[in-house]
């Protein structure tokens, strides 16, 4: 097929012919529901044939019916590239350095219309061509350690991930950033918080919610944070660097074991629970919120513990839930099960003989809560105490996932009990509080009066 139509098959391939239009012309196109003016962009291999795709002025990306376009014109053409220049990213002797490590995800990328395919930009040439600002934070190298999405990330790539970072403090490093897909950032943050205690330097995990060709991504603004904390905070910690309002304000540092994905969309979809972020950060300024952070330290020393048990699930309990879903993580060979139960932390009797054959087989069992905020009560109620009696252990106020992340990591370790035990309830890194701040629990229902008042004097 000829270049000036890439992609487009069927009744698109002939609108276009019809209206004489080519690829990467600016086209006004007129519609039965509107008129649009853009770019005309190739189209993906894959895609259907019933859909012209538009770059907007705003530099969004429209799909424009074929049966509702009333008529096209070319109003110019100029083929469009779309990749990130790569520039020779400038050091200087006074800048931290800062290694940024590589998972996968869209921190910095280009989208590969061809194909449809976000195409990561990675080398310090690419992101500096992409973030320019970063050479004006530190001196940035980067490894590609994999390039995978962050549903594939998981215990062996916890396991190399570790060692590297140990690797870079070893070697001087002044910071670490992390690069990392939105979904399963926080389970990564947890299982890092454990296999890397007491680091001398920030090690900054960081994402984006939108793909950097969308005028609204926030990668490079999370980029900017993620590495001007790397270089210049005093907080020595794993943490995840996101926005904190949906707009461009500010970011924030939250602990890697407090935090959750809380929006599938929103910039702002990470929050700390059951506490309060570490910190505020802008560029030039870091202001911190909680009182209680490890700061850093001019020494290399490290604690690396890099265990994992891949045989743990965590259930969320759900009403007339049957026993033979925990027989058959016992038959299957599961060594450990976390439970998001209901209010206090409860499960219903039915399960009961599944528990007891469960323990009685060894594995050990741990109880959440999947209301996320508060901890786990199991004597205040006949049910929650019927469960601790038969061997379940209340996890406190840990996150449903953190304690599956940490379970792991026990048990990676032991398969004692009682040694799990003893690590799963021995906090090390505020995975267990000793209880929630008057404001750590805060969720605002809008469509009342006073909540509506209130966003009023922020939100005009």
């Amino acid at each position: 097929m000829s270049d000036i139509f890439k992609g487009y098959k069927g009744a698109a391939l002939k609108t276009l012919k019809k209206y004489k239009i080519r690829v990467w012309s600016d086209a006004s196109i007129s519609t039965s529901r509107g008129d649009f003016k853009g770019i005309v962009l190739p189209r993906a291999e894959n895609d259907d044939d019933r859909h012209i795709v538009l770059k907007l002025i705003t530099g969004y990306n429209v799909g424009v019916a074929v049966d509702s376009i009333l008529n096209m014109q070319e109003d110019g053409y100029k083929e469009a590239h779309y990749k990130i220049p790569e520039k020779e990213f400038p050091t200087s002797p006074d800048k931290p350095n800062v290694k940024l490590l590589g998972t996968g995800g869209t921190i910095a990328s280009r989208l590969d219309y061809r194909t449809g395919a976000v195409i990561p930009a990675f080398s310090p040439g690419e992101l500096y061509g992409a973030v320019p600002e970063l050479a004006d934070i530190c001196n940035l190298s980067t490894e590609k350690l994999f390039a995978v999405f962050s549903e594939n990330m998981g215990p062996k790539q916890y396991l190399v991930l570790a060692k590297a970072i140990e690797k870079e403090i070893k070697n001087g490093i002044d910071g670490i950033v992390v690069g990392h897909g939105t979904d399963t950032m926080h389970h990564t943050a947890a299982a890092l918080s454990f296999m890397v205690q007491k680091p001398p330097v920030p090690i900054v995990m960081v994402g984006s919610q939108r793909s950097s060709d969308r005028p609204s991504s926030d990668a490079a603004l999370n980029l900017i944070h993620a590495a001007y904390t790397a270089a210049e905070a005093d907080i020595a910690e794993v943490m995840v660097c996101m926005f904190g309002p949906t707009s461009d304000e500010y970011g924030l540092l939250h602990r890697g074991t407090r935090v959750r994905k809380m929006h599938s969309s929103y910039r702002s979809t990470f929050r700390t629970i059951g506490d309060i972020p570490i910190a505020k950060v802008r560029w030039g300024k870091i202001t911190p919120l909680h009182k209680k952070f490890s700061r850093r330290r001019n020494d290399r020393n490290v604690e690396i513990y890099p265990y994992f048990e891949e045989r743990v699930a965590l259930l969320d309990y759900y009403p007339n839930m049957h026993p033979d879903i925990i027989d058959s993580l016992v038959e299957k060979g599961y060594k450990g099960i976390v439970i998001a139960g209901t209010g206090l932390g409860h499960m219903n009797k039915p399960v009961y003989p599944a528990i007891e054959r469960a323990i009685k087989a060894g594995v050990v069992i741990y109880m959440t809560v999947q209301t996320l905020w508060g901890f786990v009560h199991m004597f205040v109620y006949e049910t929650g105490r019927d469960m601790v009696a038969k061997g379940v252990v209340p996890a406190e106020n840990m996150l449903p996932e953190v304690a599956y992340i940490k379970l792991g990591w026990a048990l990676g370790q032991t398969n004692d009990p009682g040694e799990v035990k003893k690590l799963m309830l021995t906090p090390v890194c505020d995975e267990i509080t000793e209880g929630e701040p008057y404001n750590g629990y805060l969720v605002y229902q809008g469509g009342i009066p006073e909540v509506e008042e209130f966003l009023k004097k922020f939100h005009k």
